[in-house]
């Protein structure tokens, strides 16, 4: 049996795009296929917020205040889950930003690596990732644009745009964390 490189995903979603914007929700998947999302809960210097974004994504400021957790207790889970791994974005520009909002308000550092997801995609990739990407979000539902389920779409679309015609789409195994929020 051959062993293929999977990649282990982080997503964002956020108060919005605009400069003061901040980290609202994360979800990760990872090369084994555990799948981690948290709601977060906002810093009370963190202001800004994007109703067309909370359109898009459906969290609303009170679920945050309600069911987010702590910057400190999100951080101490993904250092725990992804510690020592190389972890890839589709939105590096924007999710690096918030990776860092989020560390910084938790006054901790990552215990992993973050790079952008081109950096591993091949050029025969790039040129079916838009199609395939949307394939496998109409696959998966569509219904929920939310950290976990992007970062699910986003290893999937890399899975399966690979050369080696090898297509993976069978959903991750869901293993509970103790702490961890539903995926």
């Amino acid at each position: 049996m051959t062993n293929y490189f999977c990649p282990t995903v982080l997503d964002f979603e956020a108060s919005g795009f605009a400069s003061d914007s901040y980290p609202i929700e994360v979800g990760v998947v990872t090369y084994e296929g555990e799948r981690y999302c948290s709601l977060i809960e906002p810093q009370t210097h963190w202001h800004h917020w994007d109703k067309s974004a909370e359109q898009l994504h459906g969290i609303s400021r009170v679920q945050l205040h309600n069911a987010g957790r702590s910057v400190r207790s999100v951080c101490e889970q993904l250092n725990d889950l992804l510690a020592g791994h190389q972890v890839y974005s589709d939105a590096w520009v924007w999710d690096q930003r918030w990776l860092i909002t989020l560390y910084d308000a938790a006054r901790m550092q990552p215990s992993y690596t973050f790079s952008p997801i081109e950096s591993i995609v091949t050029e025969q990739q790039l040129q079916k990732w838009d199609k395939e990407k949307q394939h496998v979000f109409k696959s998966v539902g569509g219904a929920r644009h939310r950290a976990s389920t992007d970062a699910y779409v986003i290893q999937q679309t890399y899975l399966n745009t690979r050369s080696d015609g090898v297509l993976v789409s069978a959903a991750p195994k869901l293993v509970p964390r103790v702490g961890a929020g539903r995926a």
